[in-house]
């Protein structure tokens, strides 16, 4: 991803829509002096909707994408796009670019949240993205610049590429998870949640936050004294103060972390593809759990999950109905993204599914993905035409994660001899893609907070039908250090590499023990995957060679 700054994007557009927010204040009851004419342009200001969120994008395939705002009252989002070269400039002639769009109202059934879902746009061409919303009398709020680039590949539309130069093929990404847990939030002493701004500074053509995108179940204090006598300082809202029941609790956890400025920076520009875990509702959780958890008054997870996912659905630039273009539907969060011929992601959804944590060592089949997402997954990974298909998980195949002294939270269940239990589930996917000659599939996943590399295959395995892959694991990006982890045998991993923190729950401070991982996927289609640090340092990498 060629760099980019927002200072050369729309230069004579901005000074335009600068201009037009001055207009309505000195024309207002027709004022003729400048004495009239103040109090109109204070109130004008002072009552603008303004964005206090930011602004993001998501789910960026080759010719779509969702653009997402939050409004501070009642209004409807208004967003212009420009198709520019790399330097920021329109483009001119037959590659000339520009639309308006206009979405939802946001109202307090959203939290003022709204989204649009633009689609049959050029692909492989970058855009200077405006954002305003306009209240109900049509007067325009806070503007906000940003920037995506749509995949490469060919435009169902017929426009083709009309991106100033860019190559045909070739793009890059990071991905990570856990955003402030265990208490560890926005320090702003310390430049907030700087992984973020690390990642962002790698110039990545999207994001993929692989859960626990909030910590709802996990209170953040003004004051947290660390091992070695420092204080780590919060910002606080009431929100944070206490586990997350309500829905408005719910929200705020997300509002919270958009308070951030490096998230904020980096959403404005970096394409997010969103997954949820366990921590946007309660930690380790199952449906139909009901918690025994003393600082619950709601006890049913199930009550608490559906809160915690209209927050998240609400948050997330993700599409909000099924359209086509990413599969999306309101009741299904597993979905396909198309980042053109080199690329698909898999989103897997590992939660809503879920049969209840137990030891594991049940001889019949139980569910993480359930029947109908490992259907999908095996029919979408199976028929895809990308040369690479990137899974995206929210746990790690063979990482044992306990919940409590005897079940497991994960879905290796401590026994390294044949599948049993929800192995049984994924036993099944792995020999589908084998029997369908399913080739350069990675999986990479977050969950664990600590980074990773993987590798499996059927030679060390108790269950060998499946053939070799590599699983790489990054996180957390603001949130406590743990790990390493204990591998379960049965599907043959071995450790290739790890990094993790110097003490259980260290604090993100020196950045040195917070992780995300990159992939820079070349126009030769050459994968390298590398694992960092939240200062930006490459702890470890490798070189992927695609299967013809």
């Amino acid at each position: 991803m060629t760099a980019f700054t927002r200072r050369n994007i729309l230069k004579g557009a901005l000074a335009a829509a600068g201009a037009a927010a001055v207009v309505p204040a000195a024309a207002a009851g027709g004022a003729s002096t400048a004495h009239a004419a103040r109090p109109s342009a204070v109130a004008l200001v002072r009552n603008r909707l303004l964005l206090p969120s930011g602004i993001a994008t998501g789910d960026v395939t080759a010719n779509s994408g969702v653009l997402w705002s939050r409004a501070s009252g009642s209004g409807r989002l208004v967003a212009s796009l420009l198709a520019v070269d790399d330097g920021g400039s329109p483009l001119s002639g037959g590659r000339a670019f520009q639309r308006v769009l206009r979405g939802s109202v946001a109202s307090e059934a959203t939290d003022f949240t709204s989204k649009i879902n633009a689609q049959h746009l050029p692909s492989g061409t970058r855009f200077a993205l405006t954002m305003h919303f306009e209240d109900p009398e049509g007067n325009a709020g806070e503007s906000a610049q940003g920037s995506f680039s749509t995949a490469p590949g060919a435009n169902t539309n017929g426009l083709g590429a009309i991106g100033g130069g860019r190559a045909s093929r070739g793009q890059s990404f990071v991905w990570s998870g856990d955003t402030a847990g265990q208490g560890w939030g926005i320090n702003e002493g310390i430049g907030g949640m700087r992984g973020y701004a690390a990642m962002h500074a790698t110039r990545p053509d999207f994001f993929i936050h692989s859960g626990d995108t909030i910590y709802a179940d996990g209170p953040i204090a003004a004051q947290v004294t660390e091992p070695d006598g420092q204080v780590w300082r919060n910002l606080v809202t009431e929100e944070v103060s206490k586990v997350a029941e309500t829905l408005n609790e719910f929200r705020g956890r997300h509002r919270y972390n958009l308070m951030d400025r490096n998230v904020r920076a980096m959403y404005a520009e970096v394409p997010v593809i969103a997954q949820w875990d366990d921590h946007e509702t309660t930690n380790n959780w199952y449906p139909g759990e009901i918690l025994t958890d003393a600082r619950y008054t709601e006890r049913s997870v199930d009550v608490l999950a559906a809160r915690g996912r209209q927050a998240w659905q609400e948050y997330q630039p993700i599409a909000d109905l099924s359209d086509g273009s990413t599969g999306f539907e309101p009741s299904r969060i597993y979905r396909k993204i198309s980042r053109g011929p080199q690329l698909d992601i898999f989103c897997l959804d590992m939660r809503t599914f879920k049969d209840p944590n137990t030891d594991g060592k049940e001889t019949h089949l139980t569910h993480i993905l359930g029947q109908e997402q490992a259907d999908w997954l095996i029919k979408e990974v199976s028929r895809s035409k990308a040369t690479w298909k990137v899974i995206s998980a929210d746990l790690p195949l063979g990482l044992i994660v306990p919940d409590g002294p005897v079940n497991q939270e994960s879905l290796a269940n401590r026994d390294a001899g044949a599948p049993l239990g929800k192995e049984l589930e994924i036993a099944g996917v792995l020999s589908a893609f084998k029997r369908n000659r399913v080739k350069n599939v990675v999986w990479l996943t977050a969950d664990v907070h600590y980074c990773a590399a993987h590798h499996y295959s059927p030679q060390r395995a108790a269950f060998q039908d499946f053939d070799p892959f590599w699983e790489f694991v990054a996180g957390p990006i603001n949130a406590g250090t743990f790990g390493p982890g204990q591998l379960d045998g049965t599907f043959g991993p071995e450790v290739a590499f790890f990094k993790a923190g110097a003490y259980a729950n260290e604090s993100p401070r020196s950045g040195e023990s917070q992780y995300f991982g990159h992939v820079d996927l070349g126009e030769d289609d050459v994968f390298t995957v590398s694992l960092r640090n939240a200062n930006g340092g490459v702890l470890w990498s490798k070189e992927l060679y695609p299967e013809r």
